[in-house]
Formats: structure tokens, sequence, C-alpha cells
């Protein structure tokens, strides 16, 4: 492929403002992916690594933007389990505002274009009617594998921050922000929690520069032997007051202690002197995959929207 056009860090500001916009008149819309977190996440830890393997396209009205697609094609992953993962298809993250609902048509064809002779996988939210029924007319069919009780599809789930219960730590264990742990021990508690990631202290650094991101707000459980056991980053959108958890975290075994309860309620306390009054976090939503759910119920967050994902093959 030639002529390829990259997200940029100011094509971010520009689709983290749309996805403010589009929360703010219908949060169940967000698609995955397009969150305000989300993409701050996805684009810092990837952007500098993925290159032409995750063209984009923007649509823009009245100098606004409006709508945009973000494919990723086949590459090979590198692990930091020293694995290599060959990615053969096509997925694409995408995004249109619904008083421009009507463009979806030319993300799909750009999408199909863009990603011809490919498999193709996307998954928009189960709430966009409209949307739903474009993809079916342009051949796309629901993803009966992802559909399944193991399936990687996930849901939003949402609370206010009212009513917050005092976090309650183990012993020995307290919290660090990244800004007080410094970038090796945020980097090793991500590895740690997620063995076959391909997150790097680059991607950290990426990460670091992306617009959204703060350090007081990348949250970490300090155990009694100076292992950093579980972390998590929240995302605060000023302008609609709420804030995001992505990505969650904790060391295998660390985990079913009480730590990933604990440091939700520890930040979410925060996000709230933030200025935040309400939570949004998306967890794998199949019924093979409760844990996750589980916690998040817990602490008091509740589903708001799914995905539903969908497949095509030329």
């Amino acid at each position: 492929m030639t002529d390829v056009e990259v997200v940029t860090a100011a094509d971010l500001r520009l689709m983290q403002g749309l996805a403010q916009r589009v929360a703010a008149a219908r949060l169940d819309l967000v698609n995955a992916d397009a969150s305000f977190g989300g993409l701050g996440w996805n684009w810092g830890k990837g952007h500098a690594s993925d290159g032409e393997s995750r063209p984009r396209r923007l649509w823009f009205s009245g100098g606004e933007l409006v709508a945009w697609g973000w494919a990723q094609l086949p590459r090979q992953v590198r692990r930091s389990d020293g694995s290599v993962q060959d990615i053969t298809g096509a997925y694409l993250a995408y995004q249109v505002h619904p008083d421009h609902a009507g463009l979806v048509d030319e993300v799909i064809g750009w999408y199909d274009d863009t990603a011809a002779g490919l498999e193709r996988t996307v998954v928009p939210s189960a709430a966009d009617e409209f949307g739903l029924n474009r993809w079916a007319a342009h051949g796309y069919e629901p993803d009966l594998a992802e559909l399944g009780d193991t399936g990687s599809w996930t849901q939003l789930n949402e609370r206010d921050l009212t009513d917050l219960e005092p976090p309650v730590l183990p012993d020995g264990f307290r919290f660090r922000t990244a800004g007080e742990a410094g970038p090796a021990a945020a980097v090793r508690a991500h590895l740690d929690a997620w063995p076959r990631s391909a997150y790097t202290a680059e991607s950290y650094q990426g990460v670091r520069r992306t617009p959204g991101y703060r350090d007081d707000l990348h949250l970490l459980v300090e155990a009694p032997d100076g292992t950093m056991a579980s972390s998590t980053i929240m995302w605060l959108d000023e302008v609609n007051k709420t804030a995001e958890f992505e990505p969650v975290g904790t060391r295998p075994d660390y985990r079913r202690q009480g730590l990933g309860r604990a440091m939700l309620l520890h930040g979410m306390h925060l996000v709230k002197a933030a200025g935040a009054t309400q939570m949004t976090v998306a967890c794998l939503g199949a019924p093979g995959h409760p844990k996750a759910r589980g916690l998040y119920y817990s602490v008091g967050f509740r589903e708001l929207s799914r995905d539903a994902p969908l497949i095509k093959n030329d």
C-alpha cells in the first residue's frame, strides 16, 4: 500500500473530540475502541510501531470532524513473552456522529477498498440500529465465533460517582501513581498483568505523550516487597465530567486478594476529586469471561451497551 495516511497526534485530538461529542449525545453509540480513553490508550501504545499497518480516513462537515475510520491490516505482532503472532485479517475501529449517520456508508466503502480480499471484522454498537442495517446491506454478517460463550466482544459499563465506599488494601500494600513510581515500574506492572502483551518501554513513552494522559491518574498498587501488583490508567474527559478506566490489570499471583477492587475504588475517588461525576469501563461481555465483569459489578458498575461483532469474507 502506498500513500498511507496514519493517525497523528493532531488527528487523535480531533477523534477524541468526536468521542466527547458522541458521548454527550448518546454514550451508548460510542463504538468499541472509539472512546476518549480507548483512543488515547490504543494510539499511544501502538502508533510508533504500527506504522502503515493502520491507515485512517477522516470525514469533516463545516470544518468539524464528524466521522473517522482506522483500519488494522495484516502484520506480525511480537509479544513480551517472545512469541510472534501473524495477524492475517483486517479490523476496523470507527465512529460516526449520530447527526451524520449516513456517512457510515462511506466508512464501509473506504474499509472495503482498503482491506479488499481480506477477512474483515468490525464491532459497531448494538444500540446503533441504523448503522447495523447499513453494515448488513454491505454484506457484513454477525460474527458467530465472536458471539459464542468465549468470544472477545466487549460491553461498556457505567456508574455515577456518588456513594463511593472507601478502598481497603491488605496490610503492607499501598497506592502509588506512575508519576511517583516511574516509567520502569509502570511498564513492568502492565507486562506482569498481561504476560503476552506487545507493550514496551517505547509504548509507554507513546502513552505519556498522548492527549489526555496524566501520570497522577495512572494508578498502581505496590506490594510489601516493592512489586507493582496492579495498575490502571484513568482518562478524564473534562468536557463531559466523565472518566474511564483503560486498561486494568493485576499480576496473576496477586489476584483474588481484593487489590483490583481497592484500586478501582481509590481511582474513582481520585477522578471525583478531579471533577468527574461519572465513570465508565469496558470488559469482555461473553458468558465465558465472568471475572472482570464480576469485579466491576462489585464496585457498582452496570452494563450500558455492548458490541455487535460483524464479519465479511470476499
